[in-house]
């Protein structure tokens, strides 16, 4: 069964740091873009971050600077470290994995209050 979960969300003050995981199973990690993305309330899904089978990384203008994807094909699991956190971030973060097939998690909640 092919399946990712994501965890890690979670209430933290503007400036603080979360660390966000993404758990695969049922698919070979290692070939898959792996990636984040964050849907706030009353707002459409958009594009966080990706890393690539090879570890080529691209962000959103918002976050660059400020959060780190990363992956470790061999725990099958991707990570997306989030630093300087402000309000506007505040969404449900979810990650995505991208080949073949598309994959999605079932969302973490990241609220950070000011």
């Amino acid at each position: 069964q092919v399946q990712l979960v994501d965890s890690g969300g979670g209430l933290v003050q503007a400036g603080g740091s979360l660390r966000l995981s993404c758990a695969t199973s049922g698919i070979t990690t290692s070939l898959y873009d792996m990636g984040w993305y964050r849907q706030a309330p009353g707002k459409q899904r958009e594009f966080v971050a990706v890393v690539t089978p090879g570890g080529s990384t691209n962000y959103a203008d918002s976050v660059k600077g400020r959060f780190t994807i990363s992956r470790d094909n061999a725990k099958n699991t991707m990570y997306l470290q989030m630093n300087a956190l402000q309000p506007e971030d505040t969404a449900v973060y979810y990650c995505n994995a991208k080949w073949i097939r598309e994959v999605w998690g079932q969302g973490t909640l990241v609220t950070v209050s000011s």
